[in-house]
């Protein structure tokens, strides 16, 4: 299961996707999760399917990879959808035993859950067409007016470049320590939820102190190379608009404008 994490991978190929400025992709999924919450709207949700179909097909990435990622969150989908399915007052629309459902109950389930799936592969597309140093780059440069009002931008954008790098890491870590337990004989899948939860602490304990020996190690690399933040520090690799990413901009707004056209204009809300 955690190896179908794909949140903070990077996938290497060659598209029109990888290529675009980060700056762009950064914007394209600030755009496209506003999108997921402007409208609950059945059109407007076709709309940003078929708009990230086609980002997934320009990216060249394989859809079973990117889906692998809903596998770690099932449980959090189901929950929520049972929260919205059974504590939703509104008309009825099937009763079991004790146990109302209103149809407002299922339209919440339905679009709780469509929003969460959504979200999921679009914030994973961001990660996987972008290396975290490109992302880094692109983040402090779209943040960078708020340095004059005293944010510090560039330690932000070190802290979400190392919190995704280190990602793969610990998925790799855990999969060793479970792989080393399991060759002592240990069990994580027989016995009940309370059992399985007390089973993790060989693998949550050594996978907390290699976290924070390699946080350690970290730092004392970053200071034996007199690292002292941003001010003064060049790129090597600096960020330049091109062509395509002036028409991508282009087509983020064409797609922003066509939801709030679609979702004035096609009121559809009832899906029972």
């Amino acid at each position: 299961m955690l190896r179908d994490i794909t949140l903070g991978q990077y996938y290497q190929t060659d598209s029109i996707l990888h290529r675009l400025d980060p700056r762009v992709k950064l914007a394209g999924t600030f755009v496209y999760l506003i999108s997921l919450f402007l409208f609950k709207n059945i059109t407007v949700y076709i709309v940003a399917i078929l708009f990230l179909g086609c980002m997934i097909r320009l990216a060249k990435i394989p859809f079973r990879f990117i889906a692998r990622g809903l596998r770690p969150v099932i449980i959090l989908l189901l929950i929520t959808a049972g929260f919205n399915l059974f504590l939703t007052p509104g008309e009825k629309w099937l009763q079991l035993w004790t146990i109302t459902i209103s149809k407002e109950g299922v339209s919440n389930a339905f679009y709780t859950v469509l929003r969460l799936i959504l979200l999921i592969f679009g914030s994973s597309l961001l990660t996987l067409t972008t290396t975290p140093n490109r992302l880094t780059d692109g983040l402090e440069k779209s943040l960078k007016p708020l340095e004059t009002v005293k944010v510090p931008v560039h330690e932000i954008a070190m802290m979400i470049s190392i919190a995704l790098r280190f990602i793969p890491i610990l998925m790799e870590e855990t999969d060793k320590i479970m792989k080393a337990q399991l060759a002592r004989g240990a069990d994580f899948e027989s016995g009940n939820f309370v059992r399985k939860i007390k089973a993790l602490v060989p693998i949550l304990i050594p996978l907390f102190v290699s976290a924070f020996r390699r946080a350690n190690d970290l730092a004392m690399a970053m200071e034996a190379r007199c690292y002292r933040g941003g001010e003064g520090r060049t790129k090597m690799k600096p960020l330049k608009y091109a062509g395509r990413d002036i028409k991508a901009y282009f087509m983020l707004a064409g797609y922003l404008t066509l939801v709030i056209v679609i979702g004035k204009c096609f009121p559809i809300h009832v899906i029972i």
